[in-house]
Parts: structure tokens; sequence; C-alpha cells
């Protein structure tokens, strides 16, 4: 007991310590190689010569090299990634302090062309690739820009996409229309990173799904008018669909992807590279930079709000009162980023006002369920007897109960826009970049929101319609897929916590089979650990070896589950007070995923939020 004590006063004391002075807390979002190297392309494509950075961000590069020549998005990644490694190869080659005869270079080419070359990574790198003059452009690209025109009504239509699809995809749409492609005098020459010397560049594109575009271009001709005339309509309407959407520090949507996009697509509208909203831009991308380990990394979004509601949220469950100045702090920075604007969301929401929270410090028009319901986690404490509390907390609730999917499960960004048109896209990880379903991890975590915090009646119709979801969507081995976390450990913390919060007894079958699997998994040494490699495989990989965060939340979990300390979380526990300080490979491991296979995230906060939950929890409940 004395040892749980005084691992909760030691994780408490570290949070903190790390609080800004703005009252948030700035961990790194951090997300590997990619972002740095598309930065060093970006800025050498601008000739924007911010050597400083540009050397930073190279040494970041090459100090995380595989002995083999390759990059890896996370430990067990086989011998590396494809993708990741080619566009470091580049990145680190137009910086110019790197040539093709060193040998890291040397080792970084064999792999590329050992694992298929140019041709054979995905197709946002082709994208970046052909925008800058690497890679020629498809005739046809897979969806058509005319989709911009479609009306509401129509089964396919922009919309229909997710928010983070969206504004991808609209940069994407210009620049594939347009064809362009920007190289300049100091631009390295990749063409011997293609395998095939016929010329054609594959970006294997269906002979069917080519029919069923012809079929859709025709539909909207005849619908809408002449090609010509469709032609700049689509291009007018994807250009202000983006610029509608900048976020006050000139990022768009506040994502480094679709602001890096929307720059090129700009220039190839015809924008000088001296434009305000280019500069605007790329001094937004700028200021998403952190620094790791002495060296700088560019962040694909700012995780203030994320950061700083999960954080406080936290302490206060804690034992940390309202009244502290920490909490306070934050909670004063909270109120000031939940939105009062419409944003993309009221489309397949029309009957809600604004109310929600989202990631990022900049963000004002995309809120987001969870980072709604970890925010309202951090002010609860802090609404009774006070107005202006209250009116957030009443916003919130109203738009988070708004935000359910017909299904009865909650989505991240926007309800009900799933289409059965996505599965048909030709395009990889498609179901990831633009569909936004409901997930066991947002409607697990809703729950125990809702349950633990609120008052709804335990009858209420949203309790009802979640649970029966959950109950349906749990897998066969009883263990729920996370969507935004890595993987299976993740949602099912997040269900089995958010079913009893809503008033499933622990004896429930489907609670207890998790309860099962959970404790199946358990590694020797008493923790928990998941590859990144089970989203791609659709099932559960074990790591091999323990994390703090994995093993924090099966804990949590088993605690909510249990009505006795059992020996499976007496070992779990023990693995975490030994971890605390714990500095490996494991500390470091992405336990956050947006693409299977392409985009991992590390949270550096993860390591000392989860095991204060856990920690606290068990402190709780078993004394």
């Amino acid at each position: 007991m004395t040892n749980i004590i005084l691992g909760i006063n030691q994780l408490i004391d570290k949070l903190k310590k790390g609080q800004s002075s703005d009252g948030s807390w700035k961990y790194p979002f951090d997300t590997g190689i990619s972002t740095d190297a598309y930065m060093i392309i970006l800025l050498r494509t601008l000739e924007i010569h911010d050597e400083k950075l540009i050397r930073g961000l190279a040494s970041r590069i090459l100090s995380k090299q595989e002995t083999n020549g390759a990059w890896k998005l996370f430990y067990d990644e086989g011998d590396g990634n494809a993708a990741a490694t080619l566009e470091a190869y580049y990145a680190l080659l137009y910086t110019g302090y790197v040539q093709k005869e060193d040998r890291r270079m040397i080792a970084a080419k064999r792999f590329i062309l050992e694992n298929g070359g140019m041709d054979n990574v995905n197709v946002f790198t082709k994208i970046m690739l052909s925008s800058t003059g690497q890679y020629k452009w498809p005739s046809s690209f897979p969806i058509p820009i005319e989709i911009m025109l479609l009306p509401l009504s129509f089964p396919f239509n922009f919309y229909q996409f997710s928010v983070y699809g969206r504004v991808n995809l609209a940069p994407i749409l210009i620049l594939a229309e347009n064809k362009f492609s920007l190289k300049t005098k100091n631009s390295p020459d990749l063409s011997d990173l293609r395998v095939t010397r016929s010329g054609k560049y594959d970006w294997t594109i269906q002979y069917e799904y080519r029919s069923l575009l012809s079929a859709i271009k025709d539909g909207i001709e005849d619908l809408l008018g002449l090609p010509e005339q469709l032609h700049s309509m689509a291009l007018d309407r994807a250009k202000n669909y983006m610029l509608e959407r900048i976020e006050p520090d000139g990022t768009f949507y506040s994502y480094f992807s679709s602001t890096f996009l929307m720059i090129f697509a700009l220039l190839s509208l015809g924008y000088s590279k001296n434009d305000p909203i280019i500069k605007n831009a790329v001094n937004g991308l700028r200021s998403l930079q952190t620094d790791i380990d002495g060296l700088p990394h560019m962040q694909y979004a700012d995780a203030s709000v994320w950061n700083t509601s999960l954080i406080n949220s936290t302490l206060q469950m804690a034992g940390v009162s309202p009244e502290d100045s920490a909490v306070q702090k934050a909670n004063t920075y909270l109120l000031k980023r939940q939105h009062d604007q419409i944003g993309d969301w009221v489309i397949h929401n029309p009957n809600s006002l604004p109310g929600g929270w989202g990631f990022s410090d900049v963000n004002t028009v995309n809120p987001d369920v969870d980072d709604t319901t970890a925010s309202l986690r951090s002010i609860a404490r802090s609404v009774k007897g006070s107005p202006i509390f209250q009116d957030a907390w009443d916003r919130g609730i109203s738009w988070l109960l708004s935000m359910q999917n017909d299904d009865g499960g909650w989505p991240s960004f926007e309800r009900n826009t799933q289409n059965p048109w996505l599965d048909f896209l030709p395009i990889e990880k498609g179901e990831y970049i633009f569909g936004d379903p409901t997930s066991a991890d947002l409607t697990g975590r809703t729950l125990e929101f809702l349950g633990n915090y609120t008052d709804l009646p335990k009858d209420h119709p949203s309790f009802k319609k979640a649970i029966n979801w959950l109950l349906e969507n749990q897998e066969q081995d009883g263990s729920w897929y996370g969507r935004w976390g890595v993987c299976y450990i993740y949602g099912a913390w997040a269900a089995v916590t958010g079913l009893i919060a809503a008033g499933l007894p622990a004896e429930q079958p489907s609670i207890q089979k998790s309860a099962d699997w959970l404790k199946s998994i358990q590694n020797q040494d008493g923790g928990w650990g998941e590859s990144c490699r089970s989203d791609s495989n659709k099932q559960y990989v074990p790591l091999n070896a323990s994390t703090i965060t994995d093993t924090s939340w099966a804990v949590d979990a088993l605690i909510a589950v249990e009505d006795k300390p059992t020996p499976a979380i007496q070992e779990g526990i023990h693995y975490l007070l030994n971890s605390l300080d714990k500095e490996d490979w494991t500390t470091a491991y992405p336990k956050g995923q947006a693409m299977a296979g392409s985009f991992y995230i590390h949270y550096h906060s993860y390591r000392y939020i989860f095991p204060l939950m856990a920690l606290s929890h068990y402190h709780q409940k078993f004394g």
C-alpha cells in the first residue's frame, strides 16, 4: 500500500512539473519521421532556407535509421517500412547535406529497391512524389473532382467522406486534376528508385473502377451541365472548401498533411510562393515544431487539449483538489478552447449547437467526441456553483449526446457518415482515411463518462443503444477493436469500463469473457504488451514485451471488473510500480494509431497518465 501511494504521488509530481504557464500540457505528439521529411521537402521546394531547422530535422531522421538502412514505424515492424524509408531518403538528399554516395543512403536505396521501389509505396507517398516532380500523375484519379458538386442527397458525395478524409482529399483532387508538379534546381533525381523500366507509372486503379468513374462523371455532366463548366466549378468548390477552413494559425484544419497538400494545391492554382496564405500556412506548420531528445520534430498536430484534459481529469481522480492551482489553470485553459462555431459536423447533425472540444490548441471548428468527454471529465468537479462552468457543461453534454450514431455507438468527428461506397475505393487504408464509423473505444469512453460523471438515468435510450452496440460488436476472443489506440487491449479497456459505468454487472457474460481474455494474454513479468501489427492483421498480436501503457489499460479494466485484488491485478500493479522510471524501446513504443500500417503515434504523456489512473483506481477500490 505504501508503494502505491508513493507511486501515485510520484506521478502527480511529475505531471504537475510539466504544466505550461498557460495551464496546458504540451507533451509531444510524436508521429515518427515522415512529417520531418515532408517539412524538409516543403521548405526546399518553396526555397525557404531555414537551415537550422533543416539540419536539425535531418539529424533526427538519421538518428532513427536502422542498421540495414531502413526506417521503421514501430520497433517490431520487420525489416522496415518502404514508404517511410523512401520519404527519409528523399528528404535527406534534398537537404544537400547528405549525398547519394553516403553509405547510409546506399543502404537506404538498397532497401527501397528490394521492397519494390518507388512504384510500391502507398498512394499518399505517391501524391507527394508527384507534387514535387518525382512521379507521374495518373491519367484519371480514383475520385473525380466533380464529386465536389454532387448534392448531399446523392448516394456518393463529398460529405459522405469523414472530415479527416475531406480535408486531405480536397487539395489532392485539385493537384490530381491539374497534374501539378514543382521541382527546383536542387531537387534530387529519384528516377533510379523505379524498379520497372516500362515507362508506366502504377497507381493500381483497376479497369472496373475506371468504368465506375466514367459512369459517375457522365452522370454528373447529365445532372449539372457541360464538362468545361463543371471542371472550373469543381476546382473553385475545392479551393473554397480549403480557404474557408483555415485556422487562426494558418493551418488547414490544424493538420500537417492537409496543410502541406493545401500549399501545393494553391500553387497549382497560380498562387505565388510568397502569397500571404501560403506564408501563413508554412508558419503554422513551423509552430508544430517540438523538441525530443534535443532534436526538432514536426508534430502532425498539436495535442495540447487532449493532453491537458486527460492529465487534469486524472490528477483529480488521483485526489488532487479542484481548488488546486494546477487544476484551476488547466480548466481555465480548457474553457477557452470549447467550440462556439459551427463546423462541418453540423451537416449530419443539423439540430445541435456547438459545445464540443477539439484535439489541438488552435482547433476552432473540428470538435471530436473523445476530446469532448475528456474535457468534460476535467471540469466536472468545478461545475457546481459556477454559472460559467455550468454553461460549458450543459453545452458540452448537449453536443455529445447529439453525436450518437443511429446504430447506437459514437464516432469521432461526425455522425452517420457510414457509406458502403467507401468499400469500393481503390485506395489502400481507405476505411481509415475516409470513414468515421462507430468505434468501441469512443463508445466505451463515452459510456464511462456518462455513467460516472452525469446523472443521466441508466435506462436512458442513449445508454441502451450504446450497450447493445458494444455487446453486438465484441470480438470472438472477448476483446474489442480500438480505433485510436493500439488496439485490442485499448478497445477492451474502453468497452469494459464503459459497460460497467453504464450499469451492467461485472458478472455479465461479455464482461467476464473480456476479463478472461485480458488475463490470458498477461506476460510472465506481470505486464501486458500489444504490437502495432494488431491493426493491420485485424486480430490481437502480442508484442512479446510489456509496456507501461498497455499494462495500465489492462489492469484498470480488471480493477473495474473484480471485487478484490486478484493475482493478475497484483502482478500488473507490481509491474507498474517497478516500471515508473523505466526508459527503453517499450516506453517509446506507439500506443496511438490513425492509419493501420502507415501512421502511429507515441504520446509522451501516456506513460504517466494511465499508470496514475490505474494506481488511483486500485487505491480507491481496494484500499
